[in-house]
């Protein structure tokens, strides 16, 4: 027979628990003993759920399903919600930089943000919260009434017995005062019978009946269909008994057809009667009214859009139907309302346009014109020039004239006074003569310059030596300072085929003399000469 297998923390205390089953065995280890202080056959496994009739054991043994040793790290205990454990004077370092708690950073402060924190401020520093950290066990995790606490409900019922009692004084109140004009009036026994009617109509709400045996007429016990197979249940039929089935409005054997599987008729009944009095209109009423023509129109579109190639379904995803939907809407609503205004800023609205005066209908008018054969009007009124949205006939600085009326040289001007500048001040007829004299001045000046200024001899000019030039033929140099810049160019070549002569700080000089492009064409190999080889 197979035994429980029991999993142990290390090889040595799988060598303990050997060592005790073998000293028990022997007899020099007491038995091990249950929760009742009862011995515990080894020969019975922990796992079977009944003992068989020859093993001689009072009762079964199921610990290996329950875990029937408690551990003692698990706590009831629940966090113990808005508690405070210390009050800081000044700022501490690592703490909130908004409130000045050490148990949460800025990120997680649950005040409000100030202007200034408490790192920079230093004031009104929040108390530390006290956190808790609880170990539950499997049932304490999945409790969902775990700290909850029971003494809070009295306030709920607190709540009910104050309505209670306001309920009793206000109907005490009106008893009173029902009596009080009862004894004040008595006018006869109707009047004390109308009374007596008021104060049972008071003590009604007292006498109301509990809604569930209110409603105890419409229950039905009927076999309700489940996935677990068919089970019993209540369900209420909303229906008042008195009312007349439907099936039962007209007896005419050619009226609407009644279903009796689905308990269905779609036409109606009685399409003759009168619309205020019925109170049934048929099934069809209902499919073609209210959410059941939404949900119609929303299954067309979604049959639509699948068409379309939409990845749509009613069934598989209602939500997304549904909110595919909502945008259809209105997209169709944004386009129908942009096509209008579209037609109405074109071709305008006349139905919301004002009325137009009947003068203007009529074109009649007590002013006089009179007009030439070629319709041109000669008298009783004045040419209109169209005008613009800009300002017209604005003149400034004392212009008599706008600014552009005048052209010349390239330039815009005041045709008043023949000025370029826009912003000058006007002066005239006195400016336009002031002007043309100054011109005139100054155009004889130019020509008197020019005549008495006499065209100067050309200056020869020396051109030196440059890069890739001829050397001019009156090119003097001095033999000496050829001669160093010949043993110049000859070091420069030797560096260049031996780097290593070459020094590690090197002076570069930038000015070229006369005889160092001298030394260069010296020195300088053409290697188109067929004697190139014996210069050197």
């Amino acid at each position: 027979m197979a035994t429980a297998s029991v999993a142990f923390k290390s090889r040595e205390d799988h060598r303990k628990q050997l060592e005790l089953e073998e000293a028990r065995k022997a007899g020099l280890a007491p038995a091990e003993v249950d929760e009742d202080g009862k011995e515990i056959n080894p020969h019975i496994p922990q796992y079977m759920s009944s003992a068989p009739w020859y093993l001689n054991a009072e009762r079964p043994s199921l610990k290996h399903q329950r875990k029937w040793k408690s551990d003692p790290n698990y706590t009831k205990s629940w966090y113990d919600r808005g508690a405070k454990i210390f009050q800081a004077d000044k700022y501490r370092k690592g703490a909130c930089e908004n409130c000045g708690a050490m148990t949460h950073d800025s990120k997680a402060c649950m005040e409000r943000p100030r202007k200034k924190g408490a790192k920079w401020t230093s004031m009104h520093i929040a108390p530390d919260e006290k956190i808790e950290t609880f170990e539950l066990d499997y049932d304490g995790k999945r409790d969902r009434w775990n700290g909850y606490d029971a003494s809070t409900y009295a306030r709920v019922i607190e709540r009910y017995e104050a309505r209670d009692e306001a309920r009793r004084k206000y109907l005490k109140e009106q008893q009173l005062k029902k009596l009080e004009e009862k004894n004040s009036k008595n006018n006869g026994e109707e009047e004390v019978s109308d009374e007596d009617d008021d104060d049972d109509a008071l003590k009604v709400d007292e006498a109301k009946v509990d809604e569930s045996k209110q409603m105890d007429f419409a229950k039905v016990e009927k076999r309700v269909r489940t996935t677990g197979g068919g089970s019993t249940g209540t369900v209420r039929n909303l229906r008042i008994r008195e009312d007349t089935a439907k099936y039962l409005l007209n007896l005419d054997v050619n009226s609407a057809y009644y279903d009796p599987k689905t308990r269905s008729m779609r036409e109606d009944p009685l399409p003759d009667a009168d619309p205020n009095e019925k109170f049934y209109g048929g099934d069809n009423q209902y499919r073609m009214s209210g959410q059941a023509l939404e949900f119609k129109q929303l299954n067309i579109h979604a049959w639509e859009a699948f068409d379309k190639g939409q990845d749509i379904h009613m069934q598989a995803a209602p939500s997304q139907a549904e909110l595919l939907f909502r945008n259809y809407k209105v997209i169709k609503e944004k386009l129908k309302s942009k096509t209008k205004d579209t037609i109405m800023e074109k071709y305008g609205n006349a139905a919301t346009e004002e009325e137009i005066p009947m003068e203007l209908l009529l074109g009649q008018s007590e002013r006089q014109v009179e007009y030439d054969r070629a319709g041109r009007v000669i008298k009783g009124m004045e040419t209109l020039l169209p005008k613009s949205k800009y300002e017209e006939d604005v003149f400034i600085n004392n212009h008599t004239s706008v600014w552009g009326s005048w052209w010349k040289d390239h330039q815009w001007g005041y045709k008043c006074c023949k000025q370029t500048i826009r912003n000058s001040y006007c002066t005239g007829a006195a400016g336009i003569e002031a002007a043309e004299a100054a011109t005139d001045l100054m155009k004889a000046n130019i020509a008197r310059k020019a005549a008495s200024e006499d065209a100067p001899a050309p200056a020869e000019e020396k051109k030196l030596a440059t890069w890739g030039t001829d050397v001019p033929d009156d090119l003097v140099l001095d033999e000496k300072l050829l001669t160093e810049a010949l043993k110049k160019e000859d070091e420069r070549r030797r560096e260049e085929k031996d780097e290593r002569k070459r020094k590690y700080n090197v002076r570069w000089n930038d000015e070229v003399t006369a005889e160092d492009m001298e030394a260069y064409r010296m020195k300088k190999i053409h290697h188109d000469d067929p004697m190139k080889d014996f210069l050197n």
